[in-house]
C-alpha cells in the first residue's frame, strides 16, 4: 500500500474506533491542544496556508502544530473526510476516557448537561461547546449516537476536551446529591440564582422533549419563559439559555 494509501486507510479506521478522534477544522485541532489532547496527526493541503492561520489565530501553539503536520495533496485530503474543511486540517487524536459515575460523584458545584437520545449531531457538538464555554462539570448524552462522532467533534469545534464528555450506554445511574432537574415546557418557570448546587439538567429534543421515564424520575420539572405561540427552541440554544442564565445569576 502507498502512503498515502495507508493515510486514508488508517483514517478511515480512526472514525470507526472508539479510542480515536478525528478532529476535522483548524479550530478543533486548536481547542484539543488548548486542552491538552494528545494529538497524534495532523494533515493538511498547504503548509504555508496552516502556519499563517496557527499564527493570526494560536501561536502559542504554532510550534507543535507545525512540528506534526504533514502536507498532502488536496486529493488525498478529500478522502479523510465527507468534505475538506475549509481550513484545509483534519487531526487525529485520542480521546479522553470518562466515567460517567465518576463524573456525577464529582463534589464540585457545577452543572452537569444531560442529553436525553439527540439525534443531529452537529447539534449535539454544539452543546459540548456551549457547555465548556459556560464551564459546566460536563456532558453526558444517552441514546444510540456516538458523543465523540466527527460530526459532533465539528459541531463542538473541539471542546470536548475542554470538559468531561461520555455516552450512556447502561442507562443513567443515579448519584444521591446531585439532583436532576428535567427541562420541560410544563415545569415551573426557570428561576436560575435558584437552580440547586451539583444540579443534572436533562434536555430533550425539538421534536419529543424528554421520555415520560425521564421526567418520572426528575427531582423538578423547569421550563424556560418564553413569548406565546413559539413552541420550541433548539436544543443547543436551551443548553445556553440555562446555562448562562445560572451563571450570570451567580456573577
Amino acid at each position: 500500500m502507498s502512503v498515502d494509501g495507508s493515510l486514508i486507510a488508517r483514517f478511515g479506521r480512526a472514525r470507526r474506533d472508539r479510542s480515536l478522534a478525528v478532529l476535522e477544522g483548524f479550530h478543533a485541532l486548536k481547542h484539543a491542544l488548548r486542552f491538552d489532547a494528545e494529538v497524534l496527526e495532523v494533515v493538511c493541503a498547504e503548509r504555508e496556508a496552516l502556519a499563517r492561520l496557527c499564527h493570526e489565530l494560536a501561536p502559542e501553539l504554532a510550534e507543535s502544530i507545525l512540528a506534526l503536520a504533514r502536507e498532502v495533496p488536496i486529493d488525498v485530503l478529500a478522502r479523510l473526510a465527507p468534505l475538506v474543511p475549509p481550513t484545509g486540517v483534519i487531526s487525529l487524536a485520542r480521546r479522553r476516557v470518562v466515567d460517567p459515575a465518576g463524573l456525577l460523584a464529582d463534589a464540585a458545584p457545577a452543572p452537569v448537561v444531560l442529553l436525553e437520545d439527540p439525534r443531529d449531531l452537529g447539534n449535539m457538538g454544539a452543546c459540548v461547546r456551549v457547555a465548556a464555554a459556560a464551564d459546566a462539570g460536563g456532558v453526558l448524552v444517552s441514546g444510540g449516537h456516538d458523543p465523540w462522532h466527527p460530526d459532533a467533534l465539528r459541531g463542538a469545534a473541539g471542546l470536548h476536551y475542554a470538559l468531561p464528555v461520555a455516552g450512556l450506554p447502561n442507562g443513567l445511574p443515579r448519584e444521591p446529591g446531585r439532583p436532576l432537574l428535567a427541562l420541560d415546557p410544563a415545569g415551573e418557570p426557570l428561576r436560575p440564582a435558584s437552580l440547586p448546587a451539583r444540579a443534572l439538567l436533562a434536555f430533550g429534543s425539538e421534536r419529543r422533549g424528554l421520555s415520560r421515564e425521564l421526567l418520572d424520575r426528575a427531582d423538578a420539572c423547569v421550563a424556560i419563559p418564553m413569548r406565546p405561540g413559539v413552541s420550541s427552541l433548539n436544543l443547543a440554544t436551551s443548553v445556553a439559555a440555562v446555562l448562562f442564565a445560572q451563571r450570570l445569576s451567580q456573577a
